[in-house]
């Protein structure tokens, strides 16, 4: 049977964990055949990110234009776009081809704090590429910049719930406020807080709480940019939204149970999107960051 196809229009990450790759590496292990758009290329690694060059959004757009005239795209995910005339090019080319499935994952920060997003990006995000979006898939800082709140503020599953709201009256279908730094919040002190992490999802349907158990583990890089490739596989294989958000969390878990032990890297490790290290099946239901 001919594969579906999956497009990841996001940045290059040099050391494997993140990024495009990620996103590919998501898309195969769901039985997807990924392509791309480069949006940036980084030298990065588990550490740190150590530089960032932007490519110019007309190259972005022509990789993106040279994929959709020759492939049966069915679902399209963004990850890092770098500057807000890429996002608005990639929110342009959604309005007039209506892009299939589009998950929009809202990178502008690495997890070590190092902006990925130029000057006006988050106008752009709320203005041009969110209301294009089925699903968003925003981390607590995220979520609480695009909110226009303090992180501190989104201490709960109720606070979360009404950021996640807010976004989706911008346009979105379904938005996932994902609850993987929640633990880390000064008012998150309790023994429960520490021991799972909860995504909220808000859709058509209403507020949907998905709990799982916290992974202990510094091998957490790219579960963000994971995540939301696997919910793009599961829209591109037919799934529903809520449906392909549950199994990519379980995904996810997994994953992070399956490299808790490696050691590659001195930072942030990967994680092991094609279960080579098996995780045991009574805790496959891990979290996210």
């Amino acid at each position: 049977m001919t594969p579906r196809v999956a497009l990841t229009i996001a940045g290059s990450d040099s050391g494997g964990g993140a990024g495009l790759q990620a996103d590919l590496k998501a898309f195969a292990a769901h039985g997807v055949f990924g392509t791309s758009a480069v949006t940036a290329v980084t030298a990065q690694n588990t550490t740190a990110v150590l530089g960032v060059v932007a490519m110019d959004p007309s190259f972005v757009v022509a990789q993106i234009d040279a994929v959709l005239t020759d492939l049966s795209v069915a679902a399209v995910k963004t990850g890092m776009l770098a500057t807000p005339e890429t996002i608005a090019a990639v929110a342009e080319i959604a309005r007039h081809r209506s892009f299939p499935n589009l998950v929009v994952d809202p990178v502008l920060v690495s997890s070590t704090g190092h902006p990925l997003l130029g000057e006006g990006g988050v106008e752009a995000y709320l203005e041009r590429l969110i209301p294009r979006a089925t699903v968003l898939t925003p981390n607590l800082r995220e979520a609480a910049v695009l909110c226009g709140v303090d992180v501190a503020s989104l201490d709960s599953t109720d606070a979360m719930a009404a950021c996640a709201e807010q976004l989706r009256a911008l346009g979105a279908t379904w938005v996932v406020v994902k609850g993987g730094h929640l633990s880390r919040l000064e008012h998150a002190e309790n023994d429960d807080a520490l021991r799972s992490s909860p995504d909220v999802v808000a859709g058509p349907r209403g507020i949907s709480v998905l709990q799982a158990t916290r992974v202990p583990t510094a091998n957490d890089h790219g579960t963000g940019c994971s995540l939301s490739a696997s919910i793009a596989a599961g829209l591109a294989l037919g799934r529903d939204p809520l449906s392909a958000i549950e199994e990519a969390k379980a995904y996810v878990g997994r994953a992070l149970l399956g490299a808790s032990g490696w050691r590659l890297g001195a930072g942030h490790g990967p994680i092991d999107h094609f279960g080579w290290t098996p995780a045991p099946d009574a805790i496959g239901r891990g979290a996210p960051s």
